[in-house]
């Protein structure tokens, strides 16, 4: 029996795990034919609030992964979902981000404006300015609640790695001396909203990362159990020195780790 054949639902991160910047791993995405051929609920959880998942299924399908936009979970789904559960309607957002956020929260009734909003809303913005800056400090400094999808400091590129939506929201928060509130991963938040739409339990449910700071550390908060693959950011080795470890790690993902 394989090591993973008694999970009945996966929670997999995108980019170190499925895929390395434009490249697929091969052996992520025949993982993945072997979760739909077992007819095996999955949901791929990423903190890019870039994009949609519309647009993201569309990536995957063009590297063979398949994929549907309800199989998409990002940091900017977690965030409307978020807004719509704590706050009272209707909301007024300032907010910083690019298209993928501003879609999800539109889906939701947001009302989009920078004169005296509810909540400054803070997403990966590679247009992010000093007047953007003034506007979100000016809104918090009269009272307004800081959000942000994910505290990401850099993000990994073609070219390396580019700062990332935490070093956006580390400016804003000094210059408004607010403590943001995020909902993408490592947060218990995101990983709940993951298994609310796989309907499995915690305890039957698999997720899957590269990552220890975000992917490991979600899984662990949340009480769901992880597999690490040294594919990506965090190394096998350095495992060794974190005081809480993932339940699983290996070198790659293995479709036969599903075999009954």
């Amino acid at each position: 029996m394989g090591m993973l054949a008694s999970y009945r639902g996966f929670i997999i991160d995108l980019d170190g795990t499925i895929y390395k910047g434009k490249e697929v791993i091969e052996e992520s995405a025949a993982f993945v034919h072997a979760l739909v051929d077992r007819q095996i609920p999955y949901v791929f959880l990423t903190n890019n609030s870039s994009r949609t998942p519309a647009e993201i299924a569309e990536k995957l399908k063009r590297m063979n992964v398949p994929s549907t936009s309800g199989h998409i979970y990002t940091s900017s789904l977690a965030m409307a979902a978020y807004v719509r559960e704590h706050w009272h309607w209707p909301v007024r957002a300032y907010v910083i981000g690019s298209r993928g956020l501003v879609r999800a929260l539109e889906e939701i009734g947001v009302h989009f404006t920078d004169r005296n909003p509810h909540v400054v809303i803070a997403g990966i913005d590679r247009f992010f300015t000093y007047d953007k800056l003034a506007k979100a400090q000016t809104a918090l400094l009269n009272g307004a609640t800081l959000l942000a999808t994910n505290a990401d400091n850099a993000i990994p590129t073609e070219n390396g790695y580019m700062p990332g939506n935490g070093s956006i929201v580390a400016a804003i928060a000094k210059a408004s001396d607010s403590a943001p509130t995020f909902v993408g991963k490592p947060e218990q938040w995101i990983v709940e909203q993951s298994l609310s739409i796989l309907k499995t339990t915690k305890a039957e449910t698999l997720l899957i990362g590269d990552n220890y700071d975000t992917d490991m550390l979600a899984g662990l908060q949340a009480g769901v159990p992880t597999l690490h693959v040294d594919t990506g950011v965090t190394r096998a080795a350095a495992l060794a020195g974190k005081e809480e470890k993932p339940t699983f790690s290996i070198e790659k993902l293995d479709a036969s780790l599903l075999e009954r």
